[in-house]
């Protein structure tokens, strides 16, 4: 199986080297972008204003959906691009909506998913904001979806998940009426971006209640195999496409292996535990929404869809192996074309519909695994005391009456679930203490443990 994916990986760097293997219809929206009558409802441009650590350089509606802007961050180096796509009678009594985040492949950008993938059309009935962000500069290779560890490069700062997540979701939410909860917000993505939205979903599944992959890579570090194709296609692009040095994203395959899995689906499948996960992957063999043999490069595997494939079965098998709910539709010939990802976004949005329409609200126990040395989620915040700026640590059956944590020395802050200043019996691996709750009904828990893989259990009583 090695072998065949070494072989399969300098097909790869061939096919990186040509360009993408993609169909590009005509324009969707290009009718939606004539002239805007009065009937065509308010325009909000007004409303979107700069905050949350945006800057909004420009913006234009192009239909009575569909708003184009321009914005700057101190996150990124370089102003981007992101559209968005209204629902029918926005802002008509002040309703307010759910959301969903769509993210493009390599070599992509905001405008992918409404040129090529007919989203406004797809989205029409829909009752979401669409957000579609740029994840990389000026249509390159793209960015992983991270925070790059190597922020010398000729591209200069690279914060993309500080952008999407820390700033892009709280500028959404403040400047349009949606509903600021994981019950009503969504992301998918193809491609690099299937790797996005699943690794965005995972590291915060407090902000995301559903995620769906069309062709990701949900796997780019765990299962040896998808390991070996992480490393070698994050490298190509990194090299081939946006011109710097092989590993900028993540770092050091094998050095900095840790980096990787912490931000690898696969690595922190558990912390998907109670997200909505859809998969869609072709086996890269040309199938029926392919054009005829000879056509636009098609006629033989499609090597970058074997891998994604593969990568995909890789997070099933983790997710398996896990106890983690998850839907493949492994659907046979396809390769990595619009065509499949337009028809699996359209089969997905009803799937999507009825998990709006569910309002979830928070689970009664949660869990978190993290590579961070602090870190906060769910309400839950955990600060390690630990010299490695980078190791597993992991809080799992976590609610009122307790937690279970793996990871060393940390102090751990429960949720605002107390009543302020009362007093709780807390037992740590059986040592009882008195704590009290903080102004904002909170604990704080010292937790001690012999080494990093000896789990503590905590209780928490009056």
């Amino acid at each position: 199986m090695l072998k065949r994916a070494v072989a399969v990986l300098a097909v790869l760097m061939a096919a990186l080297a040509a360009g993408p293997a993609v169909a590009a219809p005509a324009d969707p929206g290009a009718a939606d972008r004539a002239d805007i009558s009065a009937e065509d409802g308010a325009d909000i441009s007004a409303d979107l204003g700069s905050g949350q650590g945006i800057t909004v350089e420009s913006v234009e509606r192009a239909s009575e959906r569909e708003y184009h802007l321009v914005v700057s961050t101190t996150a990124l180096a370089q102003p981007v691009r992101l559209n968005l796509l209204l629902p029918h009678g926005y802002g008509e009594g002040r309703q307010r909506y759910a959301s969903l985040y769509l993210l493009h492949g390599t070599s992509g950008g905001a405008d992918d998913w409404i040129e090529l993938g007919d989203a406004v059309a797809a989205t029409a009935s829909l009752p979401a904001v669409v957000v579609i962000p740029d994840g990389g500069y000026a249509g390159g290779g793209g960015s992983w979806w991270n925070d790059w560890v190597d922020q010398g490069t000729a591209l200069g700062a690279a914060d993309w998940e500080t952008f999407h997540i820390d700033q892009l979701v709280p500028w959404v939410d403040a400047h349009l009426l949606t509903i600021a909860t994981r019950g009503q917000r969504a992301i998918a993505g193809l491609s690099q971006g299937g790797f996005g939205s699943f690794s965005y979903a995972a590291r915060h599944p407090d902000i995301f209640g559903a995620a769906a992959s069309f062709s990701g890579a949900p796997d780019i570090a765990e299962d040896p195999v998808c390991r070996t194709g992480g490393g070698f296609i994050v490298g190509a692009i990194m090299t081939g496409l946006n011109q710097v040095q092989p590993f900028a994203p993540f770092g050091d395959p094998v050095l900095e292996a840790i980096n990787w899995r912490g931000h690898n689906p696969a690595s922190l499948v558990t912390n998907l535990a109670d997200t909505d996960l859809a998969m869609w992957a072709g086996n890269g063999t040309p199938g029926p929404l392919d054009p005829p043999p000879g056509v636009d490069n098609v006629g033989g595997p499609d090597a970058i869809e074997i891998l994604t494939h593969r990568s995909a079965l890789c997070f099933a098998a983790a997710a398996d192996a896990a106890g983690v709910d998850y839907r493949l539709t492994d659907y046979g010939p396809g390769t990595h074309r619009w065509a499949y990802w337009a028809r699996d976004f359209v089969e997905w949005l009803p799937e999507l519909s009825r998990f709006y329409g569910e309002h979830r609200t928070l689970p009664r126990l949660v869990g978190y695994t993290s590579i961070d040395p602090v870190w906060s989620q769910w309400g839950w915040r955990v600060a390690l005391d630990r010299d490695a700026e980078q190791a597993f640590s992991a809080l799992t059956g976590a609610g009122v009456h307790g937690f279970t944590f793996t990871g060393g020395d940390a102090r751990v802050r429960t949720p605002s679930a107390y009543r302020p200043g009362s007093r709780h019996l807390v037992r740590v691996a059986g040592s009882p203490a008195r704590l009290r709750a903080d102004g904002r009904g909170r604990l704080v828990v010292a937790v001690s443990a012999p080494d990093a893989t000896t789990p503590v259990e905590v209780r928490i009583g009056r």
